[in-house]
């Protein structure tokens, strides 16, 4: 359970956070479709997530998502300071994060910043639940190394959530 200061300076307990990390840059559908279909699911539980496909809206400007993969082939500075931008962006949100939701498929294999990302929640004492959309053999050792709990398909997830944080 996340903990936030309230104007009094005393703490109070809010909803759980859910971080979803998974494949954006060369997933097809920039990884929406399995993010859609957990949402559902977190807002049964009443948990906030930190959702990476909506976010990229508030952080890049139409013109920087549109000229992405050109400043990215390129070595162009409007890249490096774009993706600056994002890192922090979501580096604070996962730290704000109760637990990560990590979604694996092909489109992850070769990525930066799942990796990353779950390796930060497991030194930062974040439960990290892995979905495996491909084989685990596959998949990330380094991140299969890095869960809390793996799990071969979505559906099996949420029913893991449900259990774990549904009503008593």
């Amino acid at each position: 359970m996340s903990r936030s200061v309230d104007g009094r300076g005393s703490e109070r307990a809010v909803r759980p956070r859910a971080y979803l990390a998974g494949a954006m840059e060369r997933a097809p559908d920039r990884g929406r479709a399995w993010r859609e279909r957990i949402l559902p699911v977190l807002a049964e539980l009443g948990h906030g997530c930190f959702n990476p496909c909506e976010e990229e809206f508030l952080v890049a400007s139409e013109e920087e998502r549109s000229r992405f993969r050109e400043w990215k082939a390129c070595g162009n500075e409007e890249f490096r300071s774009l993706m600056t931008r994002i890192i922090d962006h979501d580096l604070a949100a996962l730290e704000d994060s109760d637990y990560v939701v990590c979604y694996w498929d092909e489109h992850a294999n070769g990525s930066g910043g799942t990796p990353a990302e779950v390796t930060l929640a497991r030194v930062w004492g974040k439960p990290v639940y892995l979905v495996h959309a491909i084989d685990r053999s596959d998949g990330s050792s380094w991140v299969q190394g890095c869960a809390s709990a793996i799990f071969d398909s979505l559906d099996d997830l949420c029913a893991f959530l449900r259990q774990e944080y549904g009503p008593r």
